[in-house]
């Protein structure tokens, strides 16, 4: 809210007593964050000794590994929404317990589809957890500053726990069994809940109006359906299942929205997207994550199938962008102040997009100083735009709307990843599987080669060692070759999306403290 001058209302906004406490809530639900973002990034080096033991089909993999994404991505809007009518607290408590419990359901899976549906059960509590977190920072801090600090402590902690989660994951998985990937969580959880129990304030919209079960159905139906057509469009063609999801998904978030339209408590109430500071964040935010994700879910193949290092190596090699995620997250706010929002989150998109055009020369002997470099990067220019977009968002809202405004920020992060892995995996894909195989490799050798570069690894042991060298560097050659075109097309999403901000985020200000 400005005055005619532009600056903000202090004088008919008073400041509100500081909460006690204040800082160790929020290390309560930084430790959810980090939770959750660990749990999204484990599951890949697991994936390996979980095929062995319950021999999954290669479509029952991908639903393992894709529908807790799914069901995050459908219960967001009306996850963040419930907590603004029963309470963000009671809703991220319950969650935490409901995420411990699935958890050992997880790790004691006996077969492919008590996996998948204990994945998805998972998402059904990681879809709780998120939009609650980032709400209940805007009804903790009400000083704007230490709101802005507050943030971008909560997107440090989601950075260092994608960081963390391989690290993490490649430690247990050479001392445990792959569950213990899962029980990692019980700990945490039960922190989070015994000391949250005490510290987090309860919070709500006090007239909030009914919550419409039929928004909850059509939202939830719209966004799964249309991220599976995306997701296995890409992968696989227009098949007749793609087409049929189409077709429910979309008209599913056509009525969606024509309903928040009409009803007097919306789910989701669409006038926040009226505002420019509100819709540019939340298409910068989408569009970024759609830029990045390709980036970052081949980056581990390659440097554990291409230059054969551990997953535990793997782990640490990345360790670079959380660090520049972190440092920068947490003087983003500052830096906006100082500078202006536009060129914060500009800035740093345009950041990650100059490192993703440097991958555009890779080749599978690139030193690590490169790729430690580009990872740096591409770390401090997420932390600069991610916490100063999160920033805008929020405090473009009442603060008792904060749960369904974290939950459409989320949303568009889920969504901008499984547009991103889809388009820029298929990509990838669609050059690696023309790749060249040498004379003499048996047919059933050449066709599991080309499924993935983990199957060319595994086709070429099982071959005489000078040909089945010669199978793999020709499938890594192709895998590289594939991940320097959709870097490169990652880097025009990026500079076009740091374009975009510029003028989508013109005269956008985050608001003064109290004191200043």
């Amino acid at each position: 809210m400005t005055g005619t001058t532009g600056g903000p209302l202090t004088a008919e906004a008073p400041a509100e007593t500081p909460r006690p406490g204040r800082w160790l809530a929020l290390a309560v639900l930084a430790l959810a964050v980090l939770l959750v973002a660990v749990d999204a990034t484990v599951l890949g080096l697991a994936t390996p000794f979980l095929s062995e033991d319950l021999r999954p089909s290669g479509t029952q993999l991908l639903w393992i590994g894709d529908v807790y994404s799914f069901v995050i991505a459908g219960l967001l809007v009306s996850m963040g929404s419930l907590g603004d009518r029963i309470g963000r607290k009671k809703l991220l408590l319950t969650g935490a317990v409901a995420f411990g419990a699935v958890s050992v359901l997880n790790a004691y899976a006996t077969s492919p589809e008590m996996m998948i549906a204990a994945r998805a059960l998972l998402g059904v509590a990681g879809a709780t957890l998120m939009p609650s977190t980032l709400a209940l920072i805007r009804n903790i801090f009400h000083d704007p500053k230490e709101r802005s600090l507050a943030i971008g402590i909560w997107g440090a902690m989601a950075s260092a726990g994608a960081a963390v989660g391989p690290v993490v994951g490649g430690f247990l998985l050479g001392h445990f069994w792959w569950g213990s990937v899962f029980l990692i969580n019980l700990p945490v959880m039960a922190v989070l809940v015994l000391v949250g129990i005490k510290l987090l304030p309860e919070s709500r919209d006090p007239s909030p109006g009914p919550w419409d079960l039929l928004s909850v159905v059509l939202s939830m139906t719209g966004v799964i359906a249309v991220v599976y057509a995306i997701k296995e469009g890409a992968a696989h063609g227009l098949r007749w299942e793609v087409a049929a999801a189409a077709a429910v998904g979309v008209p599913a978030l056509v009525w969606f929205v024509r309903r928040q339209l009409t009803l007097s408590s919306p789910l989701l109430d669409m006038r926040l997207f009226h505002g420019r500071g509100f819709s540019g964040a939340v298409l910068a935010d989408l569009l970024t994550v759609l830029g990045l994700s390709g980036m970052v879910f081949f980056l581990s193949q390659f440097l554990q199938l291409v230059q054969g290092r551990s997953p535990l190596e793997a782990g640490l090699a990345e360790l670079p962008a959380a660090v520049g995620a972190v440092t920068a997250g947490l003087l983003a706010g500052r830096a906006a102040r100082r500078f202006s929002v536009r060129s914060v989150v500009a800035g740093g998109l345009g950041a990650i997009g100059v490192a993703l055009a440097v991958l555009v020369w890779l080749k599978t002997d690139t030193s690590y100083p490169v790729l430690g470099a580009v990872l740096l990067v591409v770390g401090v220019g997420a932390g600069f735009s991610f916490t100063v977009t999160a920033d805008v968002i929020l405090s473009s809202v009442p603060k008792e709307q904060a749960g369904a405004a974290s939950a459409v920020s989320e949303t568009a992060y889920e969504l901008g990843a499984a547009l991103g892995i889809a388009l820029l995996g298929s990509i990838v894909t669609g050059v690696y599987r023309d790749f060249a195989v040498p004379a003499g490799v048996p047919s059933a050798a050449a066709a599991e080669a080309r499924e993935s570069l983990g199957g060319a690894a595994e086709s070429s042991a099982a071959l005489p060692p000078a040909q089945g060298a010669d199978l793999l560097a020709s499938a890594q050659e192709a895998f590289v070759d594939g991940l320097q075109i959709a870097s490169g097309v990652g880097a025009v999403v990026l500079l076009a999306t740091a374009v975009a901000a510029w003028f989508l985020l013109r005269g956008q200000r985050l608001e003064e403290g109290y004191g200043g």
